[in-house]
C-alpha cells in the first residue's frame, strides 16, 4: 500500500513538472502577445504635456490593433543631460530629445544606436518643429523687440545652460545667426554680441523647463528666450495676461528627433512596438496632437490647419551652421566659444 502512494506521489510530480515546463515553454509567447508591454521614452524637458497625450492615444491605438497593452514610462530633464542617462545605463527603448548632437552621442562609449537612425524617418527622424521666442512680463516693460534688445544695459535674461540643455543651445544658435547675419558674417563680432548676452544671463539653469519655472513661477528676469512650444504653453496656463510673447525677426528652425535606441529593444524584445510608437508620431493623430501641444507638425495640412497658433518669422536652419556635428565641436564641447565666452562674473 505505502508503496503504491509513493508511485502515485511520484507520478503526481511528474505531471506537475510537465505542466512547469510548459507554462514556461509559453512565457516567450505571453510576453508578446497577451502580457502588458512597458516602454521608456527618455525625452527632454519641455515634452511632459506632448506625451502624456500621446502615450495615451498610442496605447488605445496598439491595444486595439494587436490586444497587447502598452506601458508608456516617461523620464524627463535637460536633453544632454538625459542623454548622459542613456549612455550610463538607462534603458531607454526611444529617445525623443532636443537635437540630433544627443542621439549621436549615444555612442560615445559603447554602440547603442545605430549609425543610419536620421534615415529610418521622414524628415530626418524629425516628426515635428519649433522654434525660438521670448517671453517678457505683461507690458514688456524693457521694450524687448529682436536679439539686439537682449544686451542692452539692465536686462536680465534667463536661459537655460547649453553643456545640459538642448533648447539652451537652439536659444544660443538663433542669437548667434542673427549676430552673423547683423555683421555680414564676422565671427569675432557674433562672439562679442554672444558675450555681451551671456552677460545679461542671472540664472542658467539645467533645462528649459527649469528656465520656465524660474521665470514664471519663481518671478526672476525681464526676458526668457524660449521654444516656442514652451511660451505658449506658459501663457495658455497662466491666462491672466501676465506675459507676452515676441517674436523676433529671425531664429532657427529647432528639429527635435527620434530615435530607437538600438541596443535596448533588441535585448528586451520591444524593437517592433518601439518603432510602431515612434512611427505613429508622424500619423494625423500623432500630428493633431502635436499642434495641440504647440508644436508644428511636419503635415502641411494640419499645420495650416493650426497656422494661426504659430509665429510667421525668418528661419534658418543647422545645415547653415555645417549641421551638428561640426556645431556641437565648434561651440559646446569643452573648450568650444561657448566655454571661451561664457565668464560668469
Amino acid at each position: 500500500m505505502l508503496k503504491n502512494k509513493i508511485i502515485i506521489g511520484f507520478a503526481i510530480l511528474g505531471l506537475i513538472s510537465i505542466g512547469s515546463l510548459t507554462g514556461c515553454g509559453n512565457m516567450k509567447e505571453e510576453n508578446t502577445e497577451s502580457k502588458e508591454i512597458t516602454l521608456l521614452n527618455v525625452s527632454y524637458d519641455p515634452t511632459r504635456e506632448l506625451y502624456e497625450s500621446f502615450n495615451e492615444a498610442f496605447s488605445k491605438y496598439y491595444e486595439e490593433k494587436t490586444g497587447i497593452k502598452v506601458n508608456i514610462q516617461q523620464s524627463h530633464g535637460g536633453s544632454g543631460s538625459q542623454a548622459r542617462s542613456v549612455i550610463d545605463g538607462l534603458e531607454a527603448d526611444v529617445v525623443t530629445l532636443a537635437l540630433a548632437a544627443d542621439i549621436n552621442s549615444l555612442n560615445s562609449k559603447q554602440e547603442l544606436i545605430a549609425s543610419d537612425w536620421q534615415s529610418r524617418l521622414a524628415n530626418n527622424s524629425t516628426p515635428y518643429t519649433s522654434t525660438i521666442v521670448f517671453l517678457v512680463r505683461k507690458g514688456n516693460p524693457k521694450n524687448i523687440k529682436d536679439w539686439d534688445d537682449l544686451i542692452k544695459q539692465g536686462v536680465n535674461i534667463i536661459t537655460p545652460n547649453p553643456k545640459t540643455s538642448g533648447g539652451a543651445r537652439w536659444n544660443y544658435l538663433s542669437a548667434w545667426g542673427y549676430a552673423l547675419k547683423e555683421n555680414n558674417n564676422d565671427e569675432n563680432k557674433a562672439k562679442e554680441f554672444i558675450s555681451s548676452l551671456y552677460k545679461n544671463v542671472s540664472v542658467l539653469d539645467s533645462g528649459a523647463r527649469q528656465a520656465t519655472t524660474t521665470f514664471v513661477q519663481n518671478n526672476i528676469g525681464d526676458v526668457l528666450i524660449s521654444w516656442e512650444n514652451e511660451a505658449l504653453l506658459a501663457i495658455n496656463e497662466k491666462g491672466d495676461g501676465d506675459f507676452e510673447i515676441i517674436v523676433p525677426s529671425i531664429s532657427i528652425l529647432a528639429e527635435p528627433p527620434v530615435a530607437v535606441v538600438d541596443a535596448v529593444v533588441e535585448k528586451k524584445g520591444t524593437k517592433e512596438i518601439a518603432e510602431e510608437y515612434l512611427k505613429y508620431l508622424y500619423s494625423d493623430e500623432g500630428q493633431e496632437i502635436a499642434a495641440e501641444n504647440y508644436y508644428r507638425p511636419r503635415n502641411e495640412e494640419i499645420l495650416n490647419k493650426y497656422k494661426d497658433k504659430f509665429a510667421n518669422l525668418e528661419l534658418f536652419t543647422i545645415e547653415e551652421f555645417g549641421g551638428w556635428e561640426e556645431t556641437q565641436k565648434k561651440h559646446f564641447n569643452d573648450g568650444g566659444i561657448f566655454d571661451e565666452i561664457y565668464k560668469k562674473e
